[in-house]
């Protein structure tokens, strides 16, 4: 955007990989907890999961996205600097969690081959076993 790059950015590129990391971690455990609870096409648990987890992900970056504007608009030149990267990184990364990441697993999963909901009830089931026991 014609400006030099500096601290400001980085720490604003940061905070909004942490954010974005987050929303897509939501996404998929919503799939996770839905496949865990029944069977069906992996294609549409995606889909009931993204759902799921869009009314939770829009009123976060909403809620993120309104201070953020107010701080380019009403801010100094710092707070310029730094609230327009995060204004346009959590528009970005918002469509990508909902939007990008769960077809993109999908597409990866049916090119290799690998059956998505085996590998989540494996893995599911290799980590009860590893939870130790509860002692008294």
């Amino acid at each position: 955007l014609g400006q030099q790059l500096s601290i400001i950015h980085i720490s604003a590129l940061l905070t909004v990989a942490g954010y974005s990391i987050n929303d897509t971690i939501v996404v998929f455990d919503r799939i996770r907890e839905i496949i865990k609870s029944r069977s069906g096409n992996i294609r549409d648990i995606m889909n009931e999961a993204s759902s799921i987890a869009l009314s939770r992900t829009l009123i976060t970056s909403l809620t993120t996205l309104i201070p953020m504007v107010a701080l380019f608009f009403f801010g100094g030149p710092s707070m310029k600097e730094f609230s327009l990267p995060i204004v346009i990184g959590i528009i970005v990364g918002t469509y990508s969690s909902i939007y990008i990441a769960s077809p993109l697993v999908l597409w990866y999963a049916r090119k290799t081959g690998k059956s998505l909901h085996r590998q989540v009830l494996d893995n599911v089931e290799r980590a009860a076993a590893a939870k130790p026991a509860a002692t008294a």
